[in-house]
């Protein structure tokens, strides 16, 4: 919508706003008023209030600008500082849950090591019959990658549902304080695409970690 006709709606607006108001209170108080009728015209200034859906580096203060230089603008006033805030917040927040995400990788790929390795120690004597008969170490290894592979997919659900259940406790009260501010900023749960990607890593982590102590311990058992 052009910024011309944009505004001319916003005044159209809130001068129907302001007869509204009028006539509410000349109802409430049950006689003409003195005062409005002697202003003759709607004495409340024309305000468009504008919400965007960025609020970037610089992105609310050019948009200040260029509405400023609209045909019968008097004033553009932004309130950017608290979206300066919010996105400096945001940005802390996708960083900390970076290195959390890195760290939670390392883990599962320690984990998936380490419950692999039990399962081959435990079932050593009957990898080494396995061999003793022609399987080769690609058919021994299947199984074990593969529960590894269940070892991350499984993890990554799990991560899922409690993600879920925090943004759905978080933003009762975000979304309140966002109110107060004028916006209807709350925070988004993984999209589709970003939740099938969370589940291939999650699985090709459990699979690498599998890979990795298969390999290790695999081929130190041999048939007596």
């Amino acid at each position: 919508m052009p910024t011309e006709e944009l505004a001319r709606t916003g005044r159209e607006a809130f001068e129907r706003l302001a007869e509204l108001a009028i006539e509410d209170g000349e109802e409430m108080l049950g006689q003409k008023l003195d005062v409005v009728a002697a202003l003759g015209s709607n004495p409340l200034p024309d305000t468009l209030v504008v919400s965007v859906a960025a609020s970037g580096d610089g992105v609310l203060d050019q948009l200040a600008a260029e509405l400023g230089r609209a045909p019968g603008v008097a004033q553009a006033q932004v309130d950017a500082l608290w979206a300066r805030r919010l996105a400096a917040l945001e940005r802390v927040g996708r960083l900390a849950l970076l290195l959390v995400a890195g760290i939670l990788a390392v883990g599962l790929v320690a984990i998936a090591f380490n419950t692999i390795r039990l399962q081959i120690l435990t079932l050593r004597e009957e990898i080494e019959v396995s061999k003793l008969i022609g399987a080769t170490d690609a058919f021994i290894q299947r199984p074990f990658l593969y529960l590894g592979l269940l070892q991350g997919l499984s993890g990554a659900v799990i991560a899922i549902a409690l993600v879920w259940a925090g943004l759905a406790l978080l933003n009762t009260e975000i979304v309140e304080l966002a109110r107060s501010y004028g916006s209807s900023f709350r925070l988004a749960f993984f999209s589709a695409g970003e939740g099938i990607v969370l589940l291939l890593v999650a699985g090709g982590l459990g699979w690498l970690g599998a890979y990795m102590s298969v390999s290790k311990y695999l081929r130190e058992i041999e048939p007596k």
